[in-house]
């Protein structure tokens, strides 16, 4: 890797509200800002929206379960959106879109450095700032590890690599190995009849390895099981409480950390678990949570497990002194999932116009109050699926219909282009 260049410092003569995060969080506190709190605060003319991001193109991770397994079952331009062009109906100098990679910090003098694709280091003056991160998934055709094209490509080289594919493990027994597994195993082993457990022969071996003593924590143990026997009907089995000890080569799965090459995604791997047991498979997924983005932010603002320790009622980092924000999965007030981030982003606008009003600032801060009740709809192949709302236990078709038709591919495009949070004023 090139060492980074000398640094070059921006002094900037609007007043910045820098946005760091290019994904639902962070696209939709920027639209929401633009359309919503920029029309309340006197001097328009004065701010400068900035958004961050390592990639150019949004990615609708939600999508990715099905989208790892054919783009014909779920195509590229359905996933991938150019993020500048979603805010180019802007009037000129209200909106900047940077690709770069937040690498420092210092709310001491209200700045952050940004490593551009060049290695060059742009320092960024804010007057308000909004940490919208999010998290990284461990497998890089998951989600974007550092640009679209790398997870793109990562998808097409494994898209290839299944026709001859004979065993596959996923280690994870969460929403996202529970979703990959059973795409694949619908994909590659159809699902059995009615009266049968699982398929005759199925063609290809899929197993889940997880540590827990069901799948998909967040839901109740009978609705885990129901899971469980459904992807048995598309040949995937599930190995309880038991993880991945190491896997050979060591970045089986993935793109080399030092050179980015995509060898990992397809290798035959040796995996190793820790009840001594190895498993030879042609094709592994490490499907084992997200890890916060979040490298960048002093360490006495994040929580053990590195997230951002903020206000949970107002999203105020209110450590880091005036006007910074965190919003989405990097927060630890944020209890997951692109519906927690709409009912937080009206809490983050309201927040941020009394703020940046300061003495014209009229009634009390608006408070997230999040949803505890068991919430999660987890597809399973292309016609089932699992989850509860709000409390309530939902029917297969129920989750099919909601979710499983197409994993909120249809959410994305609202987002990207700022539809979801209103008009652009005039």
């Amino acid at each position: 890797m090139s060492e980074v260049m000398a640094e070059k410092v921006v002094h900037n003569t609007p007043k910045t509200v820098l946005v760091l995060g290019g994904s639902y969080a962070g696209i939709s506190a920027a639209h929401n800002f633009l359309r919503n709190v920029l029309p309340s605060l006197p001097d328009k003319a004065s701010y400068n929206v900035t958004l961050v991001n390592t990639s150019s193109h949004f990615y609708s991770r939600p999508t990715a379960p099905r989208g790892v397994v054919s783009e014909k079952l779920h195509p590229f331009s359905k996933a991938y959106y150019d993020i500048a062009q979603g805010f180019a109906k802007y009037p000129a100098g209200q909106f900047t879109f940077l690709e770069g990679t937040a690498t420092s910090f210092d709310p001491a003098i209200h700045t952050v450095g940004i490593t551009l694709p060049n290695k060059q280091v742009q320092t960024i003056t804010y007057h308000a700032l909004v940490i919208a991160t999010g998290t990284a998934p461990t497998w890089v055709a998951h989600g974007i590890h550092t640009t679209h094209q790398l997870t793109q490509e990562s998808q097409k080289a494994f898209h290839a690599a299944l026709p001859n594919a004979k065993t596959i493990v996923v280690a994870g027994g969460g929403p996202a190995g529970v979703e990959t597994a059973g795409e694949l195993g619908h994909e590659l082993n159809g699902l059995a009849g009615m009266f049968s457990s699982a398929p005759k022969d199925p063609k290809v071996k899929i197993t889940i390895v997880t540590s827990g003593t069901k799948l998909l924590p967040a839901l109740r143990p009978a609705i885990a099981k129901k899971a469980e026997k459904i992807l048995a009907k598309m040949g995937v089995n599930v190995i309880y409480g038991t993880k991945v000890e190491s896997v050979l080569p060591v970045n089986a799965g993935n793109e080399d950390p030092a050179t980015l090459a995509l060898d990992g995604v397809t290798a035959k791997t040796t995996v190793t678990l820790s009840n001594g047991e190895t498993i030879e498979a042609d094709l592994y997924i490490p499907a084992m949570g997200v890890k916060p983005n979040t490298q960048f932010v002093p360490k006495h603002f994040l929580s053990e497990k590195g997230y951002i320790n903020n206000n949970a009622k107002t999203l105020r980092i209110d450590e880091a002194g005036p006007n910074v924000y965190a919003v989405g999965d990097v927060a630890t007030y944020c209890v997951g999932g692109v519906m927690d981030i709409y009912s937080a982003i009206p809490v983050l606008g309201e927040n941020m116009k009394r703020d940046l009003l300061g003495d014209k600032a009229t009634g009390a801060d608006k408070q997230y109050s999040p949803n505890k009740k068991e919430t999660q709809l987890v597809p399973i192949g292309r016609s089932k699926g699992v989850g509860a709302m709000f409390g309530w236990k939902l029917p297969s078709f129920f989750v099919w219909m909601i979710k499983g038709r197409d994993y909120f591919a249809g959410m994305a495009q609202p987002v990207v282009d700022g539809s979801k949070w209103g008009k652009i004023p005039k």
